[in-house]
């Protein structure tokens, strides 16, 4: 069985909700699993001096461009939200909260909680509106709330948080396939090129 690839992102990056849309169809065209791992790229920030790309003069305006004529292309419902960048901690910890129970509807999750962002407009850094978007595809919206403030999914989420920094995750999406790192849903051809070759 060859080995999954892992797919680094944070909830807030509208690259790599762009990339989520592509990826489990990409990998399970060669026959490869992929694993979800949300990550906070404001932990990242802190170590390498990073600046969101929204607060960047110029490259934030072409990015909007670049992300609604990326989003177009791949037929992809896309709106840059009102509040942009939000933090990802509620998210994350919602989507590995119930990853530890049931991987596939971590992942519908995922895909439910960026559609809502980036589709929606729904601020998903709210508790609130994460447990409601989750209550869509009848996650217990109580039991969530709960585990919000669990410390033990506060630490689950520290952990995944302090292994992707060790692995040199700096961005979102971030893909690691047998080893070899790909940074930006931009290099999903690529991806794809070499799970075909087998690398070159």
């Amino acid at each position: 069985m060859a080995n999954p690839i892992d797919f680094y992102f944070d909830f807030s990056s509208p690259y790599g909700y762009l990339a989520s849309t592509r990826i489990d169809a990409l990998a399970a065209r060669h026959g490869r699993s992929v694993v979800w791992r949300p990550h906070l790229l404001g932990a990242v920030f802190k170590i390498n001096d990073q600046r969101p790309l929204a607060s960047i003069p110029f490259k934030s305006d072409y990015t909007a461009r670049d992300l609604a004529r990326s989003a177009r292309l791949l037929k992809v419902p896309f709106k840059l939200p009102t509040k942009f960048p939000v933090g990802a901690t509620a998210p994350s910890r919602a989507f590995y909260w119930v990853n530890d129970k049931d991987p596939a509807l971590a992942k519908r999750l995922a895909q439910a909680l960026y559609h809502a962002y980036f589709a929606e407009d729904r601020d998903i850094s709210s508790p609130e509106v994460t447990c409601d978007v989750a209550a869509r595809l009848e996650v217990d919206r109580a039991e969530l709330a709960q585990a919000l403030n669990d410390p033990a999914v506060k630490e689950r989420l520290r952990t995944e948080v302090d292994a992707a920094i060790a692995r040199g995750v700096f961005g979102s999406p971030y893909i690691i396939v047998d080893g070899e790192p790909f940074w930006g849903s931009d290099r999903l051809d690529q991806v794809e090129k070499w799970l075909e070759t087998g690398g070159w």
